[in-house]
């Protein structure tokens, strides 16, 4: 059971750290290789939808491994074409100057909306995927990393500390513009709290159920610890050079992390 237990989680941290390095890496190539990135990546889309139907078919630990890694490859695909352009919104321009409340809302959402109907249908074909299945581990993982990249959002539009406008790529740098820099607000201190009562409920799942079912609460609650600590990093800053300077390589401008 332990054994599991540690797998699990090293696996869900392996899936984390190497999937964001690689979009670092080929979000840093030249914008020739994007096409090639994104038709290679659509066929790991693919292949992706085929192991999630599969995996929802039984509960055991292999479709919990199977479900998980198929979601991480489809998230995968979103945080590519977004950073390469390919899927962002109308709006290709920074945010207009003195600009306040609604209408700020409003350009923010058109700089992105088009990448957020993408996951908001990406969810639904996994929901329709989902009926009279067993398995729940690749639908439970998809909304767990769409709630926390809304979370990591909203906490980008309302304001941090630390908003990582320095990682954005050069084709993207109007969006600098629409994220604020102040103190921690009321935002961040509800959305960490309701993150934080998350994990305990899924660390606490984890401790009920057999090796099969556990295996999926693990890797849940291993991914929201992640995310958490990605929240924390707005408030408290840690270079991402030291995670993933191999995927950075030595260009002054790193581009911007996939954030669950």
């Amino acid at each position: 059971m332990v054994n599991e237990v540690v797998w699990a989680c090293v696996f869900t941290a392996m899936c984390w750290w190497l999937g964001t390095g690689v979009i670092l890496w080929l979000d840093r190539l030249h914008p020739r290789s994007f096409r090639f990135s994104l038709a290679a990546w659509t066929v790991l889309l693919a292949l992706s939808f085929w192991g999630v139907a599969h995996s929802m078919q039984e509960v055991s630990v292999v479709n919990a491994y199977l479900a998980f890694g198929s979601v991480i490859v489809m998230w995968g695909w979103h945080e590519l074409t977004f950073l390469t352009g390919w899927i962002t919104g109308p709006r290709k321009t920074p945010l207009d100057e003195g600009v306040q409340g609604w209408s700020r809302f409003v350009q923010s959402a058109q700089v992105m909306i088009y990448h957020e109907l993408a996951l908001l249908t990406n969810f639904g074909l996994l929901w329709w995927m989902q009926q009279d299945q067993r398995n729940h581990v690749a639908i439970c993982t998809y909304a767990l990393l769409w709630f926390m990249r809304l979370s990591a959002k909203l906490n980008l539009f309302f304001g941090v500390p630390h908003n990582g406008a320095q990682y954005l790529p050069k084709h993207l740098l109007y969006l600098a513009s629409y994220f604020r820099t102040r103190n921690m607000t009321l935002w961040f201190v509800c959305s960490m709290g309701v993150a934080m009562g998350t994990w305990f409920w899924l660390v606490w799942l984890a401790q009920q159920g057999a090796v099969a079912i556990t295996t999926g609460w693990v890797m849940l609650a291993t991914l929201l610890g992640l995310a958490i600590v990605e929240h924390l990093i707005m408030i408290f800053p840690w270079p991402m050079e030291r995670l993933w300077g191999w995927a950075m390589g030595h260009t002054s401008k790193p581009a911007l992390d996939m954030r669950a």
